[in-house]
């Protein structure tokens, strides 16, 4: 089943790596033009920290006939506020806002956090509206962690996810490099894209140890298209939490399920 309607549930060992809300809106220049001052000022108690970077766009590539065509973006002035703890990261670009967390606490919190901040950008800015509602969940479930050291992939997650690991003639540990990818829609104005697989967990420098553990990557990347009115924007963002839950009860097994709860 890739859907479930299991009834909410709460983990206390959730596998959350990474939480991610973004919402983008037709370009707003005055975000690049001035500093954000007047939105700073309404959001620093709960994000005192500052910094100012410029993003490095990919070169785009244009082909005419046999000409090829390189042009270099320009740089993407990206405004990051931090909480006093370093756990909480707000961005602020001409083109998007976004929250995003290492240490997700749940959805009422995170929902929470990003009230104020959402609230006082629409404020100041008036976007038109938001030409994409995101919200993305990278999932990391690490089986020492769990205590479930040696149980195969394939009695933890749904056949959808691990149907390779399922042959009888595949021995997990020979499996050099795997993984899944899904696209679907969820309704009519909601789309899901899943990665999943196996992986070890990368260093800060982007290279994972050579005794890293293998983890299992779940990556629900939901997302809602067109124009979504500013006022039913935190709307939005429950439809789409209430689609993840569907997908990850539908990802995880029971015995997945009972090890995350604290019984395993």
């Amino acid at each position: 089943m890739l859907l479930s309607d299991r009834p909410r549930s709460h983990y206390d060992r959730a596998p959350a790596h990474e939480v991610i809300c973004q919402l983008r809106f037709p370009s707003i220049l005055s975000i690049e033009a001035d500093a954000p001052a007047r939105f700073q000022d309404q959001i620093r108690r709960a994000f005192p920290q500052y910094a100012r970077r410029q993003d490095v766009l990919p070169p785009k590539i244009s082909r005419t006939g046999n000409d090829v065509r390189v042009e270099t973006p320009p740089a993407v002035i990206n405004h990051h506020f931090l909480s006093e703890d370093g756990k909480w990261k707000l961005n602020l670009t001409k083109d998007f806002i976004a929250l995003s967390t290492l240490r997700y606490p749940g959805w009422e919190e995170f929902a929470r956090r990003l009230d104020r901040p959402l609230a006082s950008f629409i404020q100041i800015y008036a976007p038109a509206w938001f030409q994409r509602v995101g919200l993305r969940y990278r999932n990391l479930v690490s089986r020492e962690r769990l205590g479930l050291e040696g149980v195969p992939w394939s009695e933890l997650f749904a056949p959808a996810y691990t149907g390779l690991l399922r042959e009888e003639d595949v021995r997990e540990e020979d499996v050099l490099g795997w993984g899944a990818d899904l696209a679907f829609r969820l309704g009519a104005s909601c789309q899901a894209k899943i990665h999943t697989g196996p992986g070890r967990i990368q260093s800060s420098g982007g290279d994972a140890p050579a005794n890293a553990e293998r983890c299992f990557l779940l990556d629900l990347d939901l997302s809602m298209e067109g124009e979504t009115p500013c006022g039913l924007a935190a709307a939005a963002l429950e439809t789409l939490h209430a689609h993840a839950d569907r997908v990850f009860e539908g990802a995880v097994t029971d015995r997945l399920r009972d090890a995350m709860r604290g019984g395993a």
